[in-house]
């Protein structure tokens, strides 16, 4: 039974068993005490920092504080957008958030970078896990407190778990289902229960929730967007801003917990300052002239031409390239397969076979890119030719359920002749074309119901023209009538949201760990609900069940093999056309910043670990 906050119910869990475990015996273990204390939790058990550690390895616990960072993000989540913003309510379906909105709330525990999945204590300093595995109780710090010096307690965490689970954003909300109850056991405890059916991840994606302060979103409604700064608890607050152009985040000089082991070295900028572009080329004239002082470059075209101007000849602008270890998840046109038209994977995989990467990456590119293949690039997660015996292991009772080839060599993407009219290429995707039923009336590709078959390409940023309208001569060489879409930012994430589209392109990253998310994005239930990451509409039972048995996964190894198993069933389904990939963060900075002489394995967390070089900032001029 899910229970309310608002109840009066007050249980109080009484723990038995006197002896601590210790932090790396694995979550769920049989074996577990009634009462296992931990300072930080894994999905697997193991962590690589004991409990009185200092900091993580991969900062700089020595440094300066001070100084501004101006940059625009090159990742968000949840309702944010990079182009504009126009609400400061980042956790719901609604609006358009600025990114970095969670820095500005605490969460029960943080990140460690340089491990897959590890957390540590933060508002909360310890955690007891219940013998059966399915109540987590947090012990919180006396001293946490909101920015407004009121204090946060486990009123706050319960409100604010429970509160995330009934109106958060579908990426949070249908993640939480296995969540029951959140209950305050006295002012620094709180119990979590979960349902018996949850992951041995959610406990942890739960754990890195932000926190809201309940008196606070008792008076506001949280269900609405708001240009209200929120009261939160974190190392930034919300400061200077201007709707649709930038916005400041102000470092919060008495921040309760700065000198956590997990907060040492972080959040070392006084002001973080985003700066919002609706064009890409406009953009990149801010930062040559020092508007924009850090730049991760998204355009091999700018890359490889235009990084000329003075300030790069000079040495004041610098370009690094830093590896970029995490697995590189899904960057492709996916298609609507709401849609009639698309429901054919004949016809999904033809119009794949038109778009042709290697000329792409020559003509366009200059080779900076491989081409994605899976959804797993990058990474162990990623299958390779013929499936192991482990892998036909879990995909042998599908047998008859999904296509042949998935107990073959694994499909991947044709590679072309380069000539940007591989003729080959052209007639396979002419062949499955008929094979699904299309034909020629002249010039048109006539379908089934005697229907053209059209294709709109929607994108948010003009920059994707010139790759899309090659592709769009090879679909119309087939007969497909074909188009690009430019519609403002707010338009585009609103568009996806509802699934009113035909075609878009998207980039989505998955974590070394596979969580509870990856139901967003191939899960039959996310395939029909609003907001989620689900674009494509996949709808497959046996997706289904082997996102659950990587998820159920009760080592690494069998995550791995699940996973592997998982991108076998995906790749027949061509929910997509792939793109393109690099292991790299491809990087411009104005020269004024220090940085870890080592980033974290499994991230790349520049506005939070890096800081201000005065005496560099002094050489470029930028001091001031």
């Amino acid at each position: 039974m899910t229970a309310s906050l608002e109840t009066n119910r007050r249980r109080f869990l009484k723990l038995t068993g006197a002896s601590a475990l210790a932090a790396s015996l694995p979550l769920g273990s049989e074996s577990a005490f009634a009462s296992d204390q931990r300072h930080g939790l894994s999905v697997f058990g193991d962590l690589k920092y004991p409990a009185d550690f200092q900091h993580f390895d991969y900062i700089n616990p020595d440094a300066p504080k001070g100084g501004t960072f101006v940059f625009r993000a090159p990742s968000w989540s949840y309702n944010q957008n990079p182009r504009t913003f126009n609400t400061l309510n980042s956790f719901i379906l609604k609006g358009d958030a600025p990114p970095r909105m969670e820095l500005c709330f605490d969460s029960l525990m943080a990140r460690a970078l340089d491990e897959p999945d590890a957390l540590y204590g933060l508002i909360a300093e310890s955690v007891e896990i219940e013998e059966d595995g399915n109540t987590y109780i947090f012990n919180l710090r006396p001293e946490a407190r909101f920015h407004d010096g009121s204090k946060l307690t486990a009123e706050d965490v319960a409100f604010s778990l429970i509160l995330l689970k009934a109106d958060g954003h579908p990426q949070i909300s249908q993640v939480l289902g296995e969540l029951l109850d959140a209950e305050v056991l006295d002012t620094h405890r709180v119990a979590v229960r979960f349902s018996g059916k949850q992951t041995r991840q959610l406990p942890l994606v739960v754990a890195e929730l932000p926190i809201f302060s309940k008196r606070y979103y008792t008076a506001y409604d949280f269900k609405q967007t708001t240009l209200t700064p929120p009261l939160s608890s974190g190392p930034y607050k919300v400061g200077k801003h201007a709707v649709g152009r930038y916005l400041e985040y102000h470092k919060v000089e008495d921040y309760w917990g700065k000198d956590l082991p997990v907060s040492v070295g972080h959040s070392n900028f006084n002001v973080l300052r985003l700066e919002f572009f609706r064009e890409y080329q406009i953009a990149f004239e801010a930062f040559k002239k020092g508007n924009v002082t850090f730049q991760e470059e998204f355009s091999s075209k700018i890359w490889a031409t235009e990084y000329n101007f003075p300030a790069v000849e000079d040495g004041r602008v610098i370009r690094k390239e830093f590896p970029d270890n995490r697995p590189a998840g899904a960057q492709g046109w996916f298609f609507n397969t709401r849609l009639d038209k698309f429901s054919d994977p004949r016809v999904r995989r033809a119009i794949g076979y038109a778009f042709d990467f290697e000329w792409s990456n020559k003509s366009l590119f200059y080779g900076l890119y491989t081409r994605t293949q899976s959804f797993f690039q990058n990474s162990d997660m990623m299958a390779q030719g013929m499936p192991s015996p482990e892998e036909l292991a879990l995909l042998e009772p599908f047998r008859g359920q999904v296509s042949d080839e998935v107990f073959g060599e694994l499909y991947v993407q044709p590679v072309s002749n380069g000539s940007g009219f591989d003729r080959a290429m052209l007639r396979e995707a002419s062949h499955l074309l008929t094979e699904a039923g299309y034909t020629r009336d002249g010039s048109v590709l006539v379908g089934p119901t005697g229907e053209p078959l059209t294709i709109e390409f929607l994108n948010n940023s003009p920059g994707y023209e010139r790759i899309v309208l090659p592709y769009i001569k090879n679909l119309e060489r087939l007969g497909i009538k074909a188009n690009f879409r430019l519609v403002d930012p707010a338009q585009y994430q609103a568009r996806l949201n509802d699934f009113d589209f035909e075609v878009a392109s998207r980039r989505f990253s998955l974590t070394a760990t596979l969580s509870d998310s990856i139901r967003q994005f191939w899960g039959s239930k996310a395939a029909g609900i609003k907001g989620s990451y689900n674009l494509a509409g996949i709808a497959d039972p046996v997706v289904d069940a082997l996102m659950e048995t990587a998820l159920s996964a009760k080592s690494r190894e069998e995550m791995t093999v699940a996973a592997r198993a998982l991108d076998r069933a995906l790749r027949p389904g061509h929910y997509w056309v792939p793109q393109w990939t690099k292991p790299v963060h491809t990087v411009a900075l104005w020269d004024m910043f220090g940085y870890p002489e080592k980033p974290p394995f499994y991230d790349f967390p520049v506005e939070t670990t890096w800081w201000l070089d005065l005496e560099k900032a002094k050489k470029i001029g930028k001091a001031g």
